[in-house]
């Protein structure tokens, strides 16, 4: 018995993934999933907790999504990826090393 993937498929919950490649330099990608439909946000942090940048801001259907993250504008450190949908917020520490 084996079994398929299906990336149409509509998740079974809100997952932030680790992005890749990690560390990065200058880009990366964030892959997140949701299973319900709602506002998603996903915001990159630095270490001092100040907000960098916002890659997503939109209502977004219930999937499988991924963005990418140009760093090349920031120095070398450590960011973080939040995502929140809802009342769900999720984190994911990123390196950039230049």
């Amino acid at each position: 018995v084996s079994s398929v993937d299906d990336e149409n498929e509509i998740p079974n919950k809100i997952k932030l993934f680790s992005n890749y490649p990690n560390p990065f330099n200058p880009t990366t990608i964030i892959k997140y999933e949701t299973n319900i439909n709602e506002k998603v946000e996903l915001n990159i942090y630095n270490l001092a907790g100040q907000k960098i940048i916002s890659l997503v801001n939109k209502y977004q259907s219930a999937g499988n999504y991924s963005v990418e993250f140009n760093g090349s504008d920031l120095a070398s450190g450590i960011y973080f990826s939040v995502l929140k949908i809802g009342s769900v917020c999720q984190s994911k520490r990123m390196v950039l090393l230049k």
